[in-house]
C-alpha cells in the first residue's frame, strides 16, 4: 500500500458565540476548520481535523508520498527531518500534526478497530473540563454557557482572563457556582495566555487565590521563559500548566531541567505521535498531561495515558459537515467504536460554506498585543481598547 496524494476541505465550527481571550476576541460565532484526507492507492483514506497551512502541507507531504502509510510513527520523524534546515515551528508542526493525524485514523481503519483501541486504550471515557473561550461574553452570557457544560456533567472548568483581578474572580465565582450541581469542590482553572511578566504573575495570582480554589494557573508568562514559570510556582499556591504552543518535544526539556511545571500540556493540533511522546516524558518526571485545544482524535489517544489528568472541552457542537462518532457527556468525552477516529464528512454541505471570518480581527485573538506584559493598570494609554477585551 501507498500513500498517493491528499486533498482538503475548509469548512466552519458555530460557536454560537464570540470567542477568544486577553489577546483578543473572534470576529463573529464562526471560525474555519481545516479537513485533511490522505489517500491511497488502495481506496483507504485517513481523515484530519484541525489547524493546518496549505502551503506547508505542500512542502512536507513530499517526505511520505508513495510511502507505506502504516509506518506512522517513522514517517512522522521523516517529515521532521524533511525540513531539518528552517526548523519545524508554527505552522509547519501543525501541518505535520495533521498529516500524522490523518495516517493513526487511515492505520486504524485497516486494522478495523477504533484509534483508541489500536493504540491500547482501556476504556472509551476521556475525563475532560468545560473551557468555553467565554472572555468576550458578558456575565449572563457567561452564566449561560456554563449552564450547558454543567448539563452534560462537567465539574472542572477554565476560565480566560488577567487584565482585571476582580472582574476575574467575580467571574471564576460565578462559574464555580453553576458547577456546584456536579460537585461541592469543582475544580477551577485559569488562563492567562502569556499576558503577564513574572510580577504581574503572581501579584495577579495571588489576589485571586485570596477568594478562589486554584486548580492550576495557566501560561502565566512567556512559553520558553522557564525560569520565569518556575518563579511563579514558587511563589503561589496553585500548579503551574503550560505547553500548548511548545511546537516539538524538545522545547520541554528546559520545563523539566527548571522543575517549572506541575501540569505538562501539549496542542492537540500538533498531532497523535506528538501527544504520545509528551504523555511519556512528562511521565518520566511523574508529572501528569492535559491535551489543549479543539481537535477531535486526541482524544484516543488521551485514553491510552497513564498519566492523563484531563482533557480540554471546549464546545458541544461539532464542525458544519463533520461528524466525530463520540459524545461529550458526564464530564468528558465517550469515544465510539467506529473504524479509526470515527470522522465521516459530508463533502457536498462543506463546499457550499461560504469563505468565513475565521479569527480576523486585526488584534488577535491570534496576534499579542502591543502592550501585552507592560500594562500598569487596566486602560493604561497606548494599550489597545479594553471595552472588546472585557476588562
Amino acid at each position: 500500500m501507498k500513500i498517493t496524494g491528499y486533498r482538503e476541505l475548509f469548512t466552519q465550527h458555530e460557536w454560537h458565540r464570540p470567542v477568544g481571550d486577553v489577546n483578543g476576541v473572534s470576529v463573529g460565532t464562526r471560525t474555519d476548520v481545516h479537513v485533511l484526507i490522505l489517500t491511497t492507492d488502495e481506496g483507504y483514506e485517513g481523515i484530519s481535523v484541525g489547524p493546518s497551512s496549505r502551503s506547508d502541507l505542500a512542502r512536507v507531504f513530499p517526505a511520505i508520498e508513495g510511502e507505506d502509510p502504516r509506518g506512522v510513527t517513522a514517517l512522522y520523524d521523516r517529515m521532521l527531518s524533511y525540513v531539518f534546515k528552517s526548523g519545524h515551528t508554527g505552522s509547519v508542526f501543525a501541518s505535520i500534526g495533521a498529516i500524522d493525524d490523518a495516517l493513526w485514523d487511515l492505520k486504524a481503519k485497516m486494522a478495523g478497530e477504533p484509534l483508541w483501541r489500536m493504540l491500547g486504550g482501556r476504556t472509551r471515557f476521556v475525563p475532560g473540563y468545560a473551557s468555553g473561550l467565554e472572555f468576550g461574553l458578558a456575565d449572563d452570557e457567561v452564566h449561560a454557557l456554563y449552564e450547558q457544560f454543567a448539563a452534560a456533567g462537567f465539574a472542572q472548568a477554565k476560565l480566560k482572563g488577567g487584565r482585571n483581578a476582580d472582574d476575574d474572580i467575580r467571574r471564576l465565582r460565578l462559574v464555580r457556582d453553576v458547577l456546584t450541581t456536579n460537585s461541592a469542590q469543582p475544580a477551577m482553572m485559569f488562563d492567562a495566555n502569556e499576558s503577564w511578566h513574572r510580577s504581574q504573575a503572581v501579584r495577579h495570582i495571588q489576589r485571586i487565590e485570596a477568594e478562589i480554589d486554584l486548580t492550576w494557573i495557566e501560561e502565566p508568562v512567556r512559553r520558553w521563559d522557564a525560569h520565569g514559570l518556575a518563579e511563579v510556582r514558587r511563589s503561589v499556591r496553585t500548579g503551574v500548566a503550560t505547553g500548548e504552543n511548545l511546537t516539538g518535544l524538545e522545547q520541554y526539556r528546559p520545563l523539566f531541567d527548571a522543575d517549572a511545571v506541575d501540569v505538562v500540556q501539549f496542542n492537540s493540533g500538533w498531532g497523535t505521535t506528538n501527544a504520545l511522546r509528551v504523555a511519556v516524558a512528562a511521565h518520566a518526571h511523574d508529572l501528569p498531561v492535559s491535551p489543549i485545544g479543539f481537535t477531535s482524535i486526541i482524544a484516543h489517544a488521551a485514553s491510552t495515558m497513564p498519566n492523563h489528568l484531563t482533557t480540554e472541552v471546549q464546545d458541544l457542537g461539532q464542525p458544519i459537515g463533520v461528524h466525530i462518532d463520540q459524545e461529550i457527556a458526564d464530564g468528558g468525552i465517550v469515544l465510539g467504536n467506529s473504524p479509526g477516529a470515527g470522522i465521516t464528512l459530508d463533502e457536498a454541505l462543506i463546499e457550499k460554506l461560504p469563505v468565513g471570518q475565521g479569527w480576523a480581527t486585526p488584534a488577535g485573538p491570534h496576534v499579542r498585543p502591543e502592550r501585552a506584559g507592560l500594562r500598569m493598570v487596566p486602560g493604561e494609554p497606548g494599550a489597545p481598547d479594553i471595552t472588546w477585551l472585557g476588562a
